[in-house]
């Protein structure tokens, strides 16, 4: 398979940290199908083996129990470093405070000494935290943010500030191939039901009959990208050369309470709306100019925000994918084996 720019992946080794995650977990798939070797680590603190279970049978995907802020090693050749292990969700994030500094920061370090010394190419899967509370609307990717470093949410935001500014500076100073590129919301299957984000919790809400808690007056707007458009735009920057920053995400903007309705109407749910403080720091406005994106890529978002809806409506009214399955995760090892020759073929020789 060829990407978009008429880049391809076959027969390249990637090494995806954070690939047992929502997007993580999608992205592993996508390099699959464009013919790539993929090494998947993933702590799981916050990504599920669930994710990736269905993948552990196809023989270019093996799986890592590695935590990238503590020691490991990486044999062989690498050429793509994709990085975006971090809790991701203001739950996750508020609940490891520590861990998603370190991982933003010692981890990001790591990932680009791996990527520096395999000659491969590091990106870096940031987000439009970075921005903040933005006072631009919409967001460029020349804008530098509006964001409190003290603040609750600041763990998360200023571990992407400082991913960023690594990654900047070893492309910068040490001639690294790196690319950043900003990603917004995204919604889709796989999503965990209990991580606080605004999609799993409406649908999780609505087809249990639960109330639908709107934070503040729901007024606040967003917008959403369906994960197989964010990962078709991230997989094609990743087999670019473009160092980015890129924003990657929806273009309609719609608000909370526009979205608790359509949701509401999809399931056929009476859940109540009920209204709940709107916490700390919370952006008022998000949407991203993805004109780099268009311009550079050819890309735009296929997937409408009911379309989206429905088919994770459909994926959350089933049974969980980690719960379906017996095996758990191998146990956890801190060394990645080169490329094992018993399962190379044609297009994958080892390199």
């Amino acid at each position: 398979m060829t990407s978009a720019n008429g880049s391809s992946g076959q027969g390249k080794r990637a090494v995806v940290a954070g690939g047992a995650g929502f997007i993580g977990s999608h992205l592993c798939e996508a390099l699959l199908d464009h013919g790539m070797w993929v090494e998947c680590l993933d702590n799981l603190s916050t990504g599920r083996y669930g994710n990736i279970a269905q993948l552990t049978g196809r023989p270019r995907f093996r799986f890592h129990q590695v935590d990238v802020v503590q020691p490991w090693t990486c044999e062989g050749e690498v050429d793509l470093v994709l990085h975006l292990a971090s809790p991701a969700s203001p739950q996750d994030y508020l609940r490891l405070p520590v861990q998603t500094l370190e991982v933003g920061s010692t981890g990001t370090l790591a990932l680009l000494r791996l990527a520096q010394a395999k000659g491969a190419r590091f990106v870096l899967a940031s987000t439009s935290e970075v921005y903040g509370d933005p006072a631009e609307h919409p967001q460029r990717e020349t804008y530098w943010g509006h964001v409190n470093p003290i603040g609750p949410r600041a763990v998360y935001d200023e571990a992407k500030r400082f991913a960023e500014a690594a990654t900047a500076a070893f492309r910068r100073d040490l001639g690294a191939d790196t690319g950043i590129v900003r990603l917004f919301n995204s919604f889709g299957p796989r999503m965990r039901t209990g991580d606080g984000r605004m999609v799993p919790n409406f649908v999780h809400q609505a087809l249990t009959g639960r109330p639908i808690t709107i934070a503040g007056t729901g007024q606040q707007s967003r917008t959403l990208c369906y994960v197989t458009d964010t990962v078709a735009c991230l997989t094609d920057f990743a087999l670019s050369a473009d160092p980015g920053p890129m924003n990657i995400g929806g273009s309609r903007e719609t608000t909370v309470l526009e979205v608790a309705h359509l949701v509401r109407e999809l399931t056929g749910s009476s859940s109540p709306l009920r209204h709940v403080p709107l916490p700390v720091d919370d952006p008022t406005r998000r949407r991203p100019d993805i004109t780099r994106a268009r311009e550079v890529l050819g890309w735009q978002p296929r997937v409408s925000l009911r379309e989206g809806l429905r088919r994770t409506i459909t994926w959350m009214s089933g049974p969980s994918p980690w719960t379906a399955t017996t095996e758990g995760p191998p146990e956890a090892v801190p060394e990645i084996p080169a490329r094992p020759e018993a399962v190379t073929g044609p297009g994958g020789g080892t390199p």
